[in-house]
């Protein structure tokens, strides 16, 4: 049976929803002006929330499901209500780098999948093509391997979900087939849930042993999948964009981790704020070697 409450919900602050929960994540949510609609995964099954700030940075929202409790805990997960950040910014305050962005962005924590099975999935969307060729890639390819609900959302795909999805239809979106069969194949060899009880540095070392899901997957996954900051998108173009207008020359992947390492169990916050800095931008008339899209992490 159903159950249904309305319930107020305060962030650690300081939070800022619209920032931090933009993007429809695959079709798992959408705004409806000012209030934010979610289809949430629990062990009791699907659950809705519709959540809206109120000007004391309160959270209003309105939840239902099968166990209203659980869907309460996925709300939070989800957006990060819990996460106080404040330790980061308190450091970023003092880094000439990050100091611009951390003060006009203070409100930000990234928002998460609903569930680690769909973080892969942005994971494995994200590589080499342009924010808005994942974010359809991915809103494709969690239709395909979950169900859509009446009101038009999607329910976040479970690792089972993902591991019974044909990599030739997730071809079919776009996503070239080694990526595609790596995204089902790790789905099919562990249940993907587990990973949140693995450190983040095992969990890098069991993503990277994949082909073709190298660090930056590692830290998508990290970051969207499992709520951690200590897991960087290392080698986002974003990045690798600031490290050339730093150096005046186009970097290597690896030269990203420079820019956060500095920042230790923050690292993976730092390197979602920094993809909010001017220079990570796409500039006019930028210089890239051949074939280097845009990579974004959601």
């Amino acid at each position: 049976m159903e159950q249904a409450i309305v319930t107020r919900l305060r962030p650690a602050p300081p939070y800022d929803l619209r920032l931090s929960a933009g993007g429809s994540a695959g079709g798992t949510r959408r705004w409806q002006g000012p209030v934010l609609v979610l289809a949430l995964g629990t062990p009791a099954g699907p659950a809705r929330a519709a959540v809206r700030q109120r000007g004391d940075g309160e959270l209003e929202a309105a939840v239902r499901g099968a166990d209203v409790a659980s869907a309460v805990d996925a709300l939070r997960f989800v957006l990060a209500l819990d996460d106080d950040h404040a330790p980061f910014l308190r450091m970023a305050r003092r880094d000439a780098r990050m100091a611009p962005v951390s003060v006009r962005r203070a409100g930000y924590r990234p928002a998460r999948r609903g569930t680690v099975a769909q973080s892969v999935i942005t994971a494995a969307c994200g590589q080499l093509v342009t924010g808005r060729e994942a974010a359809r890639m991915e809103r494709d390819i969690v239709a395909m391997a979950s169900a859509r609900a009446a009101d038009g959302l999607v329910e976040p795909p479970t690792s089972a979900d993902l591991a019974s999805l044909q990599p030739a239809r997730a071809v079919s979106t776009g996503l070239a087939a080694r990526r595609a069969g790596a995204m089902t194949r790790i789905a099919r060899a562990i249940d993907l849930e587990r990973l949140r009880d693995v450190p983040t540095d095992r969990m890098t070392a069991r993503v990277t042993r994949e082909p073709w899901l190298g660090p930056w997957s590692a830290g998508v996954i990290g970051t969207y999948g499992l709520g951690r900051f200590d897991a960087p998108v290392v080698g986002d173009l974003g990045l690798m964009r600031i490290v050339a207008a730093e150096t005046g020359r186009w970097p290597e992947a690896e030269e990203t981790r420079a820019l956060v390492e500095g920042y230790g169990e923050w690292s993976g916050l730092a390197s979602a704020y920094l993809l909010m800095h001017p220079h990570a931008r796409v500039k006019q008339g930028e210089r890239r070697p051949q074939g280097a899209r845009r990579q974004r992490a959601a």
